[in-house]
């Protein structure tokens, strides 16, 4: 009887505090119960020589071993957001925003600039910029950064969502969660429904090529110029220009025709790094890893289809930023960062019931 008594009330006692806690959301229950261990995340106890959290890794390539720099934030063993940005040729730089969210909610993850990009060795060969040799160099990574299905979070922005599909429909096994940002899983749909944001823009006078250069857009004709401009004000940042903050600068600097060219004379908006028969649509069934999509209302990547995506994996959830652009994480910032938080830590309340609640 006493062993029963006990029983009684220890389920009582959980009873009450699920009944407590349920009045919170996964972000205030994770700042009540898990900020007091933020000491795990900053202290660094390894001996290796401490550099910051930065590692050239070693990546095999068809060319040969290149180097891959990456930074690595909190010391979380737990959870570990590898991060994969838009590009090719693009940094980390423009995702260093994530800085001013995870830490203070014990994330640690990883920035990581792909071959050809940043601090990364050049590739100085285009054909290794393909999705099938990308997916094979985060693995790569993740072996070298001890990444696993207990504590791997693979996050992907517009391209790098691209990306992310691809390592998912091979590696899910190595998978913890997935979160496929500002993306499509289909060329045709995305250079379809950005030809219908272009064809709404003012008419111009037609040109060869309006290609983002080092400095912005940079073109012989000031009313494509224009054009152009506006385009991007509307669909990958709505901030005020004169508010860009320098990352963002970095991200349209970095931007080059090998990426993105403008053709207004046939408004098309292609991604030449990418094949124009590149879709996945089919294949989305078979991820079923807990997936966040994230669209915007006035993104490049239709936010319709990204609905349309979580609902075809089998365990997704969906976040739409109603104010944001491609550039979503700064133009809705507050809507897009804690849906990520709350989304990564709805996945680890699964798993570690106890240490978010005791």
């Amino acid at each position: 009887m006493k062993n029963v008594s006990l029983l009684s009330a220890l389920l009582m006692l959980l009873g009450s505090m699920t009944a407590m806690t349920s009045c919170y959301s996964n972000l205030e229950l994770h700042e009540r119960r898990f900020a007091s261990k933020m000491h795990k995340y900053v202290e660094d106890t390894s001996s290796l020589v401490k550099t910051g959290g930065i590692r050239l890794i070693p990546i095999s390539t068809p060319k040969g071993s290149l180097k891959v720099w990456t930074k690595t934030i909190g010391h979380s063993d737990r959870i570990k957001v590898l991060l994969l940005g838009s590009g090719p040729d693009l940094s980390h730089e423009y995702l260093q925003c994530m800085e001013s969210y995870f830490p203070g909610k014990a994330i640690s993850f990883i920035y990581y600039d792909p071959l050809g990009s940043g601090r990364s060795e050049n590739l100085k060969d285009t054909a290794l910029y393909s999705l099938a040799r990308g997916t094979d160099e985060i693995e790569q990574l993740r072996l070298a950064l001890n990444l696993n299905q207990d504590n791997f979070y693979l996050f992907g922005h517009g391209r790098g969502g691209m990306l992310a599909i691809e390592y998912a429909l091979k590696y899910q096994k190595n998978l913890k969660a997935l979160i496929l940002s500002n993306t499509v899983s289909s060329s045709k749909v995305y250079s379809n429904y950005t030809m219908q944001l272009i064809s709404a823009q003012p008419a111009a006078q037609p040109i060869n090529q309006v290609s983002q250069q080092e400095n912005g857009p940079n073109i012989e004709n000031s009313q494509d110029q224009k054009r152009l401009n506006e385009f991007y004000s509307k669909h990958v940042c709505r901030l005020p220009p004169g508010q860009y903050p320098a990352v963002i600068e970095s991200f349209f600097k970095v931007q080059s025709d090998s990426i993105h060219t403008f053709n207004s004379a046939s408004n098309a908006f292609t991604t030449p790094a990418e094949p124009s028969n590149w879709d996945r649509s089919a294949d989305l069934k078979q991820i079923t890893v807990p997936t966040l999509l994230i669209g915007a209302k006035y993104d490049l990547m239709d936010p319709e289809h990204v609905k349309w995506m979580a609902s075809q994996v089998k365990n997704g959830t969906y976040l739409y930023c109603a104010s944001g652009s491609h550039l979503s994480m700064y133009d809705d910032q507050q809507v897009y960062m804690n849906g990520i938080t709350d989304f990564i830590y709805k996945v680890y309340r699964e798993d570690h019931f106890w240490d978010i609640y005791f």
